[in-house]
């Protein structure tokens, strides 16, 4: 069996669609193992120390922003970040469309893989943070959704 790179993102969708971590296959000398970062809630953390640093301008600032923003919505992972499937396709999403969850929102390359980002909550995308290319951090805003 050769691993092909339609073969790999079968088995990546197989993956997300059925909330699995991880996927091995083995076939004589070749093997294939997909794995899935569970992410545990990073940005919770980042709004409760900002308050905390300058009460007075950060609580203005926090009542504001949330409201105007919306909920973000963080990479997962450490890649390259692409708008839509490959450079000839419209995008996954467009400020001010309406999306439910488990969307496919972005995608998320890294180390060769395609990884598709699903929204975690339903909403209407109010900014997105990053440019189509650009590298990405865990935990980094990608977009905002309201």
């Amino acid at each position: 069996m050769k691993f092909d790179i339609e073969y790999v993102e079968k088995l990546a969708k197989v993956l997300a669609e059925n909330s699995l971590t991880e996927i091995s296959l083995e076939d004589g000398e070749q093997a294939i193992t997909l794995r899935k970062e569970v992410v545990v809630a990073p940005a919770a953390v980042a709004p409760v120390a900002a308050p905390a640093a300058q009460p007075i301008q950060a609580s203005a600032a926090s009542s504001a922003e949330p409201a105007k923003k919306g909920k973000p919505l963080t990479s997962p992972m450490v890649g390259t970040f692409y708008s839509a499937p490959s450079p000839e396709a419209k995008p996954f999403v467009e400020v001010g469309q309406t999306i439910s969850q488990g969307d496919v929102v972005c995608i998320v390359e890294a180390m060769k893989l395609m990884n598709e980002i699903e929204s975690e909550f339903s909403g209407k995308i109010v900014e997105i943070c990053v440019k189509d290319g650009q590298p990405v951090e865990f935990g980094q805003v990608l977009m905002y959704i309201e």
